[in-house]
């Protein structure tokens, strides 16, 4: 049995996962693009992987950056994801304009108010099919708020999830 590509994309589109500005930032100049292909690799070191098309705009900056940044989108940020899942046509840095951004350790982009961000110098790239696997070790994070509510990309469409509690 051959599964076919729509069929694998349409399967793809039920698996909810959280909705993630990744960007880039140094020599080569800024970068950015919207990504729900992000997870642990491992807390030791910490180090997180994300995959990107191969033919992303932001892809040649962040190759020559050697930095990467996941920013959490907050459910009051779905405007800037989709600015940076290339909607509105604008150019790369105009994309920025969507946010408010500062830098932490690597001078990657950080989002202003993401429920999360991962600042991580990248530490190796794989090639696999489209994409490129980009495996991030974790320079530095930044929290947003417990009471921030987080946004998931299911069934080709963004929606809110609930908002973090706090622990005992």
């Amino acid at each position: 049995m051959t599964v076919t590509r729509q069929e694998f994309r349409d399967a793809m589109a039920r698996l909810g996962a959280a909705v993630n500005i990744i960007t880039t930032g140094g020599p080569a100049g800024r970068g950015g693009f919207t990504a729900s292909a992000v997870c642990s690799v491992t807390d030791e070191p910490p180090t997180l992987l994300v995959c990107m098309n191969r033919g992303a705009t932001a892809a040649s900056a962040m190759k020559a950056n050697g930095t990467v940044c996941v920013n959490v989108v907050a459910a009051g940020q779905k405007e800037a994801a989709m600015v940076f899942a290339g909607m509105t046509k604008c150019s790369m840095e105009e994309r920025f304009d969507a946010g408010t951004w500062h830098t932490l350790a690597t001078g990657a982009p950080v989002l202003q108010g993401a429920v999360a961000s991962f600042d991580c110098r990248i530490a190796e790239i794989v090639e696999k099919g489209t994409h490129l696997v980009v495996f991030g070790e974790v320079q530095a994070i930044r929290l947003g708020s417990q009471h921030d509510h987080g946004l998931i990309y299911f069934g080709r469409d963004y929606h809110p999830v609930g908002a973090m509690v706090a622990g005992p």
